[in-house]
């Protein structure tokens, strides 16, 4: 059980209560379900090299990554042509994509996924481009509506479930 305001209770079942959402056939491996999801051991690989930062703008909007999102990023990996990286330009980070350079002289750039920003070079050692800071390995992004996002939700999902319980109106 878990304790609400004024002394109410409430039984919220744990993530491992729950079946497995199905996006296609059911798995046969249902019946061997783990207890707890570890969200440190499923999303961070080098605890001492992770590091966590949260979106600002939507210039990789197309790769599904949105103001807001907040990134996994892993500085012990090699970033190769492909990965979505974090990069210092200009005196602060930046999030795109390290492509390969379509022109005579093969090397590698940043893009952005929006089709507005324009590409940005490396540095070349002569500090005019981008340096390298990681690469991004996951972005966890929110489904609820912005509105309905707050830094502390499941305390207001408490006060509804009290207010409810004692016969008063929810937000």
């Amino acid at each position: 059980m878990n304790r609400l305001a004024d002394g109410m209770s409430a039984k919220f079942p744990s993530p491992a209560e729950f079946p497995s959402p199905a996006s296609g056939f059911p798995s046969p491996a249902e019946d061997y379900q783990e207890g707890r999801i570890d969200l440190n051991r499923e999303l961070i690989a080098s605890p001492l090299s992770t590091f966590f930062m949260r979106v600002q703008g939507e210039a990789m909007r197309n790769d599904g990554i949105v103001n807001g999102d907040l990134l996994v990023i892993d500085r012990s990996l090699n970033p190769q042509a492909g990965c979505v990286v974090v990069a210092v330009f200009e005196g602060r980070f930046i999030v795109r994509r390290l492509c390969r350079t379509a022109n005579r002289h093969p090397g590698l750039q940043l893009e952005s996924s929006d089709g507005k920003s324009a590409p940005i070079a490396l540095d070349d050692g002569q500090g005019g481009g981008a340096e390298l800071w990681g690469v991004v390995i996951h972005a966890v992004h929110h489904l609820l509506p912005r509105d309905r996002r707050t830094p502390d939700s499941s305390a207001q999902g408490r006060e509804t479930l009290r207010k409810q319980g004692d016969g008063t109106k929810g937000p």
